[in-house]
């Protein structure tokens, strides 16, 4: 197959989009994809600084290098989630990559917080994936709201976002319906979150990184088997292997006419937010999830302790 862009050979095949491309048209066609994204969306505007999400996985690596590529003025967040064995590798990976390409890095260490990962598993009986999840997004947008970034990128790709809206759809929860996207502006203590990656799909991001050379960590979460997301993506590789270009047409149809009617519907649902008592970010309740979450870790660990010393405190 040749390239459809030059004529050369090609390396990567695309059938979604009956096209196969040479190493520097793909790598060319995916920041296309992204800039579409970035337009379409106002996702970044002119003099913005922008966090990135940085796992140390493919695609929030290729993130970073894509918007550093584009001219964004680009910074890291990794959150160290204190799994043995697991986070400290990853945060070193994670730091190499940054430190070699100039990129400056931050690292919140969640064990610093009260609120190590087997910690929070130990004394929360919900599933590990969810809890984790909530308290990711809560520093990644606490860091960002201040240190004075304009916008928090995530590394979110097509098969990522599919997923999360068929999940939606299996439950038909209109709330959730209402508020996905890749884009989400910014209110208040909330900073503009924005998924530059959803025109790309999970092996164009692998590609990329290989043709690149973008070294990532590539083991799973030690925690995350039985998650459902890993079902809902193989349903649809099917469907997109079956009828090319699927994923991205059903994400787009639900942009353009499922978004705006669960968004008008459910407006009037939406809680009013105060700020935590603790922290001071917004919440529904008094005092937020993710600080709910430390009180029952310290209160756990506090009542362990009590029983291992026979009741009488220390």
């Amino acid at each position: 197959m040749k390239c459809k862009r030059c004529g050369a050979l090609a390396a990567v095949k695309l059938p979604s989009h009956h096209a196969g491309f040479c190493p520097d048209c793909f790598k060319l066609y995916c920041q296309r994809q992204v800039e579409t994204a970035i337009r379409r969306h106002r996702m970044i505007l002119p003099g913005d600084k922008v966090l990135v999400a940085v796992s140390g996985g493919k695609d929030s690596l290729a993130l970073l290098r894509l918007l550093a590529d584009l001219g964004h003025d680009v910074a890291g967040l990794h959150i160290h989630l204190g799994i043995p064995g697991v986070s400290d590798p990853v945060c070193e990976a994670t730091e190499a990559f940054c430190r070699s390409n100039g990129f400056p890095l931050y690292v919140v260490r969640l064990e610093e917080e009260g609120l190590a990962i087997p910690r929070v598993k130990a004394a929360i009986k919900r599933p590990i994936c969810a809890v984790c999840g909530k308290i990711k997004r809560h520093y990644f947008n606490r860091f960002a709201y201040e240190h004075g970034f304009d916008a928090l990128a995530t590394g979110h790709n097509l098969d990522d976002e599919v997923a999360r809206l068929f999940a939606n759809v299996l439950r038909w929860d209109a709330t959730y319906l209402g508020g996905q996207g890749p884009a989400l502006p910014g209110e208040g203590k909330f900073v503009r979150k924005i998924k530059p990656l959803y025109r790309l799909t999970e092996f164009e991001t692998a590609a990329l990184c290989f043709l690149r050379g973008i070294e990532h960590w590539q083991a799973a979460c030690p925690y995350s088997a039985g998650a459902s997301f890993t079902g809902h993506k193989a349903l649809f590789r099917d469907l997109e292997y079956r009828s090319p270009g699927q994923k991205l047409s059903f994400y787009e149809a639900f942009l353009e006419k499922g978004r705006p009617f669960f968004a008008a519907t459910t407006a009037s649902d939406r809680a009013e937010l105060h700020a935590c008592r603790e922290c001071g970010y917004p919440s529904s309740v008094a005092l937020c999830s993710v600080c709910r979450i430390k009180g029952q870790v310290a209160g756990k660990e506090k009542e362990k302790r009590e029983n291992a010393s026979g009741g009488r405190g220390e």
